[in-house]
């Protein structure tokens, strides 16, 4: 499975999640290269990535900065 994902590093959250068939790894970077000329064109400097995984709960594990709240990053940082 493909996901396509818009992070606002500033804010530290996701801001949109759209899922694709692995088979519709055109579609997806179609949708990314969209999504990138969009934000430039609102003046947002949002991070745009393509990333792939068995599931939704695979993809929280690798790539769990893209899910976790704000403070929560904060939060295990200070406890290191």
């Amino acid at each position: 499975m493909l996901f396509l994902i818009q992070y606002n590093r500033r804010a530290g959250r996701l801001v949109r999640m759209e899922r694709f068939a692995t088979s519709q790894r055109a579609e997806a970077s179609r949708a990314r290269f969209d999504l990138e000329i969009e934000l430039r064109h609102q003046g947002l400097n949002d991070e745009v990535v393509i990333l792939e995984a068995v599931s939704e709960e695979d993809l929280h594990k690798t790539h769990g900065r893209y899910f976790a709240d704000f403070r929560e990053r904060l939060e295990a940082a200070a406890s290191l």
